[in-house]
């Protein structure tokens, strides 16, 4: 699979439940209660993990509590590629949408604790 990342990718363990998404064009999809398994975040965006099939190309809004530093951070993320894990889970790369370069701070916050 050809590399995609724009920016370092941190191991992190977190979670949060996706419960509906939407395109641009107002087209929702509602009442999903997909459980997520969050296994890496950048500033540009997230990778996760779930058993539940979402749609390349929706968006949902997420609130990410960020345990080691206590910084939360509601956002926007556009879902960009699916692939299968060995255990049959699906595996998501996400972007933030519109996230503004005010919250790099918690980045470098989160990049500072995995090098310690």
């Amino acid at each position: 699979m050809e590399e995609q990342r724009r920016a370092k990718r941190t191991p992190i363990q977190m979670s949060l439940e996706v419960s509906s998404v939407f395109k641009q064009d107002n087209v929702r999809v509602r009442h999903m209660h997909a459980p997520i398994e969050i296994r890496n975040i950048s500033r540009n965006g997230i990778g996760f993990v779930t058993e539940s099939i979402l749609p390349i190309g929706y968006y949902f809004d997420a609130k990410l509590n960020f345990m080691k530093t206590g910084e939360s951070l509601k956002c926007v993320v556009r879902i960009l590629r699916q692939s299968k894990e060995e255990d049959g889970k699906n595996f998501y790369g996400c972007e933030f949408v519109g996230l503004s370069s005010v919250f790099d701070y918690i980045f470098d916050e989160i990049e500072g604790l995995e090098e310690e």
